[in-house]
């Protein structure tokens, strides 16, 4: 088991590096044309699926097939910024979370386009961290959360369908980011929030541990480490990415 998770942190440098790659090179001919004239593209926090990328730009999520091609704007329609894009299981929705009157919601949109969708009117932020198996949007909020008020208060984990009128939360204390196995019995995520987002060899008192909780009796099986900051899990069949 330990092995599987160490190989995971190399295997998901290989990946980051070769989405990196893969988003350069779909736009590349983009690129080319405007390289003299043009800044840089900034885009962020991407999601796949079978067929196409999600990503974050100038405040709206946008989609481009995989194999390479011309990207298209899929939100924009509401105010507020939108970010944390996340296909379904099954490709056709994006989740996302929309930021109108600084109070962040989750929305789902058809993936080919349309109206979307507001999932939660609650006045604590809510921000999407993926999906349940059987098609149940993941997000974390401070709603129900322990110390929920204070700085870094913890937040917990909820899920809500498209049709459903309230969320239902994970039974867990606290969790920051999460992402659940193909069979929806287990749940990799953070106990604690991480101190910073950028200090990769950061090694002070603040480092994240992942942990994984069978949701069938509360129990922790918590991943091997070195006081190293671990965080955006991501479970592809059985095993856990980092």
């Amino acid at each position: 088991m330990s092995r599987q998770f160490v190989a995971a942190r190399e295997v998901v440098r290989l990946c980051r590096a070769g989405l990196v790659a893969a988003t350069l090179a779909m736009f590349a001919e983009a690129g080319a044309a405007h390289a003299q004239t043009s800044a840089p593209y900034l885009f962020h926090n991407p999601g796949l699926s079978a067929t196409q990328i999600c990503f974050t730009f100038a405040g709206n999520i946008w989609l481009a097939p995989r194999a390479g091609g011309v990207a298209h704007r899929l939100t924009g329609s509401i105010p507020g910024g939108d970010d944390d894009c996340a296909f379904s299981p099954d490709g056709r929705w994006v989740a996302y979370t929309n930021a109108d009157n600084n109070n962040p919601d989750v929305y789902v949109i058809v993936a080919s386009g349309g109206t979307p969708k507001r999932l939660t009117w609650h006045p604590d932020p809510d921000v999407v961290r993926g999906w349940t198996p059987d098609g149940k949007v993941l997000f974390e909020s401070p709603r129900l959360g322990i110390a929920r008020h204070a700085e870094n208060g913890a937040p917990r984990l909820f899920e809500q369908g498209g049709d459903d009128v309230m969320a239902t939360v994970i039974d867990l204390p606290g969790a920051w980011e999460g992402s659940f196995s193909p069979d929806g019995k287990r749940l990799a995520y953070l106990p604690y929030p991480t101190a910073n987002e950028a200090w990769k060899r950061y090694r002070g008192g603040r480092t994240t541990p992942i942990w994984i909780a069978n949701l069938a009796d509360a129990s922790i099986e918590k991943l091997p480490r070195h006081n190293s900051t671990d965080q955006a899990p991501m479970w592809v069949a059985d095993t856990v990415f980092f």
